[in-house]
Parts: structure tokens; sequence; C-alpha cells
């Protein structure tokens, strides 16, 4: 019977194959109504993902919008708009698109300023594309992506020395709000050995996206970049779209052969717009208000950067995840520290005190790091972090005077090199002069 039924499989295959199926007729909706953000549509034969017009036809001021197919239930097709929906009434033509939409790509895009859609923000006209592609990129073989093997220079001495980065890697940046988050973003574009850098911008205020362009990134950043922006005043699906966009341009730059460095800034807006989106068509919050979609885009997302295949490019990721009140434990937050390599979690106790950049060594980790330094470095880290570890531990008493000095070998060594490692840590805005090789003798340097 078995066999039997193998036998039929490869056989209605074969005919598939071979047979060329009709086009799908377009079929037209109507629009019932709006709930919130989300239109309901009657009629509309469209697949999940579709890209439609919503059309108003009035002769005054003709409006058309364009939408995407979110859900459906019985007749009732549910979309989600791009745009304003201003000018749109009941009734409107809802009208499929033929594809799902192409990206215009290119070496173009280098300092430019674009928006999920391609379309350019910075007022120097349309970009030159060399290629258009679909959102979607075919998904890798995670058995032939090239290992993680080598380290990257990110120009930041506490992360090259304690926290190493591997080309390829894939961490997160866990802050909360006023703790030095963007400035080492814009640190990172300026330092880090890539190629390529891709910037998204998802979710933030418009003015932050201004400064974060001109203060932090500067003109030298911006030239080896590409910035993909997407305000916390746009459409949630229009943030959807723009981290996905960002994410695909470094696959293009990747599959060039390019070693690409993606900044994402924040992968919790990401999900409050799909969490947006999804409870908008009826999907029922899971934990802490988030919907189960939330939790299935999150790797979805991140999985597609990495390296590619032997022999070609690589994307090294930074996503920034905000941690609500400084809450570690935060649903995002807990889910991405699953699905990345590592994560760096920036102190507001550190950053009060002016200590920059404010990475708390503690609470952050590399999960390739011994991959990819030698093992004297690997031993100098961690042997600091254990002395750093241990003063912290014993700060109050000696902020106090209760400590006596001899009670504890450990302590002792902490106290006697706490300035050197506090040093060893900080570091100015502009101070990118040391490489991979010196951040590891000055660690080897500490101990001497």
């Amino acid at each position: 019977m078995r066999l039997e039924r193998t036998s039929f499989a490869r056989r209605l295959a074969g005919y598939q194959h071979a047979v060329k199926l009709p086009a799908r007729p377009v079929v037209e909706g109507r629009l019932l109504r709006m709930v919130g953000l989300t239109l309901e549509a009657e009629g509309l034969s469209a697949a999940l993902g579709s890209r439609c017009l919503v059309i108003n036809e009035d002769r005054h001021s003709p409006v058309r919008v364009e939408a995407e197919v979110m859900g459906f239930a019985g007749t009732r097709t549910f979309l989600m708009p791009v745009g304003s929906l201003a000018g749109i009434a009941p009734g409107a033509r809802v009208v499929p698109l033929a594809d799902s939409g192409r990206l215009p790509m290119g070496m173009g895009m280098l300092g430019r300023v674009l928006d999920g859609a391609g379309n350019a923000l910075d007022g120097k006209g349309r970009m030159r594309a060399e290629d258009w592609v679909p959102m979607e990129a075919p998904a890798i073989n995670p058995l032939r992506r090239h290992p993680i093997d080598e380290p990257l220079d990110v120009g930041i001495r506490s992360i090259n020395g304690l926290l190493t980065v591997g080309r390829g890697q894939r961490l997160g940046l866990f802050a909360g709000t006023g703790v030095g988050k963007s400035v080492l973003l814009g640190m990172m574009t300026r330092f880090t050995q890539a190629d390529i850098i891709v910037v998204g911008l998802i979710g933030e205020r418009g003015r932050e996206v201004k400064e974060f362009i001109e203060q932090i990134l500067g003109e030298e950043g911006l030239k080896r970049s590409v910035v993909v922006a997407s305000p916390a005043d746009e459409a949630p699906l229009m943030r959807l779209r723009a981290a996905q966009y960002c994410t695909r341009i470094a696959e293009y730059f990747r599959d060039k052969g390019k070693n690409v460095l993606l900044l994402m800034d924040s992968l919790t807006r990401f999900a409050q717009a799909q969490r947006e989106i999804a409870l908008a068509i009826g999907e029922p919050p899971a934990t802490k208000g988030y919907p189960p979609s939330v939790f299935a885009k999150l790797p979805a997302l991140v999985e597609r950067a990495g390296n590619a295949e032997q022999g070609g490019g690589s994307i090294t990721a930074f996503y920034t995840v905000l941690s609500e009140g400084d809450d570690q434990q935060d649903p995002i937050a807990d889910a991405a520290r699953g699905v990345l390599d590592g994560h760096f979690v920036l102190s507001r106790r550190l950053a009060e005190e002016g200590h920059y950049p404010a990475i708390d060594i503690e609470a952050s980790i590399s999960r390739v790091m011994p991959h990819v330094v030698s093992a004297d470095h690997l031993r100098d880290a961690q042997r600091f972090k254990r002395l750093w570890s241990r003063y912290q531990q014993s700060r109050d008493l000696i902020s106090v005077g209760a400590y006596v000095p001899g009670g504890d070998p450990e302590t002792d060594l902490a106290i006697a090199k706490q300035q050197q490692m506090s040093h060893y840590l900080r570091q100015g805005l502009d101070d990118s002069e040391e490489q991979l090789e010196q951040n590891s003798a000055q660690l080897a340097a500490v101990f001497r």
C-alpha cells in the first residue's frame, strides 16, 4: 500500500510539473469597513502576504493606498495599509497586484537614506538601481554556512578584549533609555572593519533619525553605509517592512561576497510593530500582550543574518533590544537572548557614573569568543572578568572601609588592579587608533 501511495504521489508531482496551470483570475473586492488599523474587504481573491491597492475613485480627489493581506475569515479578507488612509471610503475597490513587489538594490545605495519601500528620504533624488529583488531571499542551508572562525575588530576596546565578536555573529545590545546605545552604534559604524554597513532605524523618533545620521554616523560613516529609516509615526506595516528591507540589503551585499555590518535599532520596535498588526487582525495575546506570531517573526528575521556558504560574504549583526524599566526579563529581551549568539548589556549605573561605553561585562557574553581568540587571550579575559566581578561584589564594603586588606588575596588583587581595569573599559567617542591585536596586548598588560 505504501508503494502504491508513493507511486501515485510521484505521478501527481510529474503531472503538476508538466502541465501548465492557467493563471489565476484577478478577483477584486470591496472595502467593507475599517476597524482600528485593519481593513476588511469582501469578495477579494488574494493569498496571504499579497499586495493590493485600495482605490477610492472620487472624481475630485482619487486616492490609492497600498495594503497587504494579513489574514482572512470566511469570505472576508483582512488587510493592513502601508500609508495613510485619508480619503478612503466604504465601498472602495480592493485590487490585487500582480506580484509581491521588488526592491531596488545596487552600489548606488551607499551614502543614501531610504524608507521601507526603497524611496529616498535624503533629498538626493531617485536611487540608481542595479537590481530589483524580492523581499524574501532564499534560505541558506545551515549545514553549508561557513563557520564563525575569524574575529572581527569593532573598534571598541572592551568588546575586542573581553567580548570578542566573530565575523558572521549575531548579537543583541540590551539597553534602557539614555545609556549611550546610539552612541555605541555610531562608534561601531565608524570603527568596524567591514566593507558595507547597513543601518536600520526602526520606530525611532524622527528627530533621532536626523541626529543619528548627521551627528553620530557622520559624513565619513555615511559614505560606506546604507540607512533604512522608518520613524515611529509611520504605519506598523512600513516599520515591519523597513526591518525586512535592511536585512534584505545586507543579504544582497553578502551574496556579492562583501563583509557586511548590520545594525538594527531596534528589534523591540520591530516586535511591537508585529504586535500591533497581529492584535488588529484578532490574534489573541499570549505573553504580556505579545501574540505568538511575534515570537515566530523574531527568529525568522535574525536567522537571515550570518555567514554565507564557503567562500562567500558575511553579515555580522547587532540588534538593539530596549529593556523597559531596565527589566532584563522582558519577553522580547528573553526571546532575543534565545536566538542570538550573545548579548551586551548596557548598565544605567555605569552610565550615571560617566563610565562609557557603559557595558556591564558581568552580564554580557559572546558565545563564539572561545572559537575566535587564542587560549592566552581567553585566559586573560576570564581572569579580568573574575577580578572585576570580585571588586563589584565587595564594592560597598570597600567604600565604607569595612574591608580589611589581607582577608582575601583575590579581592586584594582586584583592588590593586581596579584603576587599570577601569581605564581599560573606558573609551572616548573618537578613540579609534587601537586594533584588535593591541587590545589583546593591553589586556595582558593589566596583570603584569
